[in-house]
């Protein structure tokens, strides 16, 4: 997502914080770059050109020829603007309906099945509510058993009167949902290969009849500006409240997400960044607008790792870091938690300067943690709490245990040790930063 973008964006950012002073001559040549890179992004062309318009004329201002550090405020000035272009603020769900009802519409291929099991999993998740599934595609093959089968993973209850009236389906799912507590209602509805007549009066029929508090188009962010005339097509029709871009983890150029909001005046509620039914984060354009400059987003990796990691088992660990009796039991403990953070690539990507330290495009393969467990695990409790005693005979049975080799037993013991001493320096604040 972004990557090529970012890239030259990147360039574009390190070229400008090397001027002593702003001119017309250099941000012209600035702007030329970052317009060049906004097009072959596939950002819509009026777009690209509002927004170095926006960039150049801020750039040339008064506040920046005094600014002692020009440079610095121009890149301000980008992230800024990029930030708008991306829609400004977040723009979260309006789920305050006792129960809340969320449609979700689409074309067919855009992930909208999956992705409505993966809202439902987010909100249950994170407001602690409970969430009802409602099959209303009644024509594509096997629409609603997919439904029924994302319901049985996740632990969410799907209601399907099978192949009915999908108008009198979701209301009487609603009654049912009133009736049997449920917080929210998510209707899956029909989607087409393209518009048409019969698929818009069907959505809007279950629009009058349910009155949803958010219609939200699920999207593929690989369509590219092709997107943008679908968002169009579906917001003349119905009242569209938000769009959720999926597969943006894909090899997409990421100019759909830079036009939205600025073509169609719809806010991204969410994008869709695995296939994972934990796959969906809300959409932030300021944490999104850092990313594509490198900057980081320092938040989004905070909120997951309080999402994901217990809280007291973190506090306990720190202090036998500090104390410096870590063990391996300890430590095996941190890679189960540090697993539930999903690919660690994708979290150090999050860091601020990730692609100067070289973490950006890192490619960690799961086998080392999976094979790293397996030697851990392999160990007595004993030996877990006290590797010293580890001598020949016993790491040949360890390896033999685990699938692996004398010399891979030692290395890890190796790199523990290290680990040890380099966490007892930082938690005592003895450690200093090499750059």
């Amino acid at each position: 997502m972004f990557e090529n973008l970012s890239d030259r964006l990147q360039n574009v950012v390190h070229k400008i914080k090397g001027y002593g002073k702003i001119t017309e001559d250099n941000i012209s040549e600035m702007m030329r770059e970052i317009r060049l890179s906004l097009l072959e992004a596939d950002v819509n062309y009026k777009v690209v050109k509002e927004f170095t318009n926006n960039v150049k004329e801020k750039a040339l201002g008064e506040e920046v020829n005094k600014s002692l550090k020009p440079g610095e405020l121009f890149v301000k000035i980008v992230k800024d603007e990029l930030t708008e272009l991306l829609g400004g603020e977040n723009s979260p769900l309006n789920i305050n309906g006792n129960p809340a009802t969320l449609m979700l519409v689409g074309l067919q291929g855009s992930g909208k099945t999956t992705t409505i099991g993966k809202l439902a999993n987010y909100l249950r998740k994170n407001n602690k509510k409970k969430p009802l599934l409602v099959a209303c595609d009644v024509y594509r093959p096997a629409a609603i058993d997919q439904l029924i089968q994302i319901g049985k993973e996740l632990g969410i209850e799907v209601y399907s009167e099978g192949k009915k009236d999908p108008v009198e389906i979701s209301s009487n799912a609603i009654k049912y949902a009133k009736d049997n507590g449920f917080d929210y209602v998510l209707i899956d509805t029909a989607g087409r290969l393209q518009i048409d007549d019969n698929l818009m009066e069907e959505l809007n029929n279950i629009q009058n009849k349910i009155n949803p508090d958010e219609i939200v188009l699920v999207i593929d962010a690989m369509m590219g500006q092709d997107a943008i005339n679908v968002i169009t097509g579906f917001n003349e029709k119905i009242n569209l409240s938000g769009v959720i871009l999926t597969k943006m983890d894909g090899d997409t150029r990421g100019g759909v997400a830079l036009s939205v909001k600025h073509l169609t005046n719809l806010p991204i509620k969410f994008i869709g960044v695995s296939e994972k039914m934990d796959g969906l984060t809300p959409f932030y354009p300021d944490r999104m607008a850092s990313r594509i400059l490198g900057m980081g987003d320092v938040l989004s990796l905070v909120e997951k790792v309080q999402n994901e990691i217990d809280e007291k088992e973190a506090e306990a660990t720190v202090k036998k870091m500090s104390r410096g009796d870590f063990d391996l039991e300890d430590f095996l403990g941190q890679l189960k938690q540090i697993k539930k953070l999903g690919p660690l690539e994708n979290i150090l990507k999050l860091l601020p300067g990730a692609k100067k330290m070289g973490l950006s495009n890192m490619n960690i393969d799961p086998k080392i943690m999976k094979r790293t467990e397996a030697i851990i695990l392999s160990m007595t409790a004993e030996e877990r709490r006290d590797p010293s005693i580890l001598k020949a005979s016993r790491k040949k049975r360890v390896a033999d245990g685990s699938g692996t080799t004398v010399m891979e037993v030692n290395k890890l013991l190796t790199q523990f040790e290290e680990m040890k001493k380099m966490m007892k320096m930082m938690t005592s604040g003895k450690f200093k930063m090499p750059f």
